[in-house]
């Protein structure tokens, strides 16, 4: 075995070890503070309340070590010998060329898919529905996976075939068109997505509420924000969690509130709402992001120009076709995008309490800690999560850290 080959297996395996280790830290958080909510909370969460969202904690943990085991098999089956027994299958019927590279990164994506399924039932048929936010019929399912899987298709096959080409016209500077090219689709999805892809999964119909949408557009109004349209999504037909978000890019850009959102919330707390997603507008956090992903995208695609250009293939005694190479480079980037994740995750969360204080000087502070009270009670959010947990894998700060923000200044 290669060095590279050694180190990869070794990423991949430290790596769900990490998770494992921070996923059974968060379950002991949870468990150990399950009978009563923090003092903090105890007018508005009852310890009934507070209960089951410790036991929703502890299930998704479980489950999620269940994923994080099966992730690592499977990455290291297909490495050690699924990767090479399925390129050998599809080479007995495909010429060496693009469309043998393209057909192994699809052959991968669907098997691996397929492998990985099973658990994804569980979280949907038995953990959401257990604890009663699945409504996601077997039949809305299918055609879910459906959907995406065309989707899927439709976009990445051509993607991967300019790709591979690109590779071969010119060795040396095609990762530099494909880094362009790939910024030019991130921005194009910005607008196809809110308009072409959600609505073949969600139905998006016009806020109805015209006193709620008068307070809406003057909010708006005050703030300098252009919205494409206020917009209800049917969320209620798959499951009961609230959540609201805004999408688009430029004269684009929605506004968007779950209709289970709008159902559990007043006027004061979906406007509190508002108010923080348009701070994340006024901060500039969608453009940041942009240059974020950006910036994760050069580096992704240099490595892989150097992954190419080395042989990668080579190390693991695998093909050195371009499409073995790709899929060995993806799942070598998987352990480091987790290692990085304290990093994302705190650039995320910086921009939470900022869209939180402008929400607070929009609308005070209690229509903002109320919405934050309901959302994590009714999301069964746990209010007592694992420090080290969260710095990996929470993108918003936890509930009573933001919650305590809020109320600094008047404690101060």
């Amino acid at each position: 075995m290669s060095f590279v080959a050694a180190a990869v297996y070794f990423a991949i395996l430290a790596s769900a070890a990490l998770s494992v280790y921070l996923k059974a830290r968060q379950s002991r958080a949870a468990r150990a503070d399950r009978d009563a909510p923090p003092p903090e909370f105890a007018e508005t969460i009852t310890p009934q309340e507070h209960r089951r969202s410790a036991d929703y904690t502890v299930a998704r943990m479980r489950l999620s070590v269940g994923e994080t085991l099966l992730d690592a098999a499977i990455s290291v089956a297909w490495l050690a010998f699924l990767l090479g027994s399925l390129y050998a299958l599809l080479a007995q019927f495909i010429a060496p060329g693009l469309t043998l590279s393209v057909a192994v990164v699809v052959a991968v994506a669907i098997v691996d898919h397929l492998l990985r399924l099973p658990l994804s039932l569980v979280e949907t048929f038995g953990l959401e529905a257990r604890f009663g936010f699945n409504r996601t019929t077997p039949l809305m399912f299918v055609l879910d996976e459906a959907k995406g899987a065309a989707l899927w298709l439709v976009f990445f096959i051509p993607l991967l075939y300019g790709l591979f080409f690109a590779a071969r016209f010119s060795p040396d500077y095609w990762w530099l068109a494909g880094f362009v090219a790939a910024v030019a689709l991130l921005l194009a999805m910005t607008v196809i997505y809110p308009s072409v892809i959600a609505p073949m999964f969600n139905q998006f119909t016009p806020l109805e509420d015209a006193a709620l949408k008068a307070r809406m557009e003057e909010l708006l109004a005050r703030c300098g924000f252009q919205s494409g349209g206020l917009y209800v999504m049917d969320a209620s037909t798959r499951s009961t969690h609230g959540n609201a978000y805004f999408s688009g890019f430029g004269k684009a850009k929605r506004i968007v509130f779950f209709d289970t959102l709008l159902r559990k919330h007043s006027a004061d707390e979906i406007l509190a709402i508002l108010a923080h997603e348009l701070g994340h507008y006024k901060f500039g956090h969608v453009r940041q992001r942009i240059f974020q992903a950006a910036g994760f995208l050069f580096i992704g695609f240099a490595a892989l120009h150097f992954a190419f250009e080395r042989g990668l293939g080579g190390a693991f005694g695998l093909p050195n076709d371009p499409g073995v190479i790709f899929v060995i480079a993806l799942m070598a980037a998987a352990p480091i995008l987790h290692l990085l994740s304290p990093l994302t995750n705190f650039l995320s969360r910086r921009a939470e309490f900022e869209a939180d204080g402008f929400a607070k000087s929009i609308y005070g502070e209690e229509p903002m800690v109320s919405a934050l009270t309901k959302l994590s009670r009714d999301n069964l959010s746990t209010l007592t999560p694992d420090r080290l947990y969260a710095l990996f894998y929470y993108s918003h700060p936890p509930a009573p850290i933001r919650i305590a923000a809020l109320q600094e200044a008047r404690g101060a």
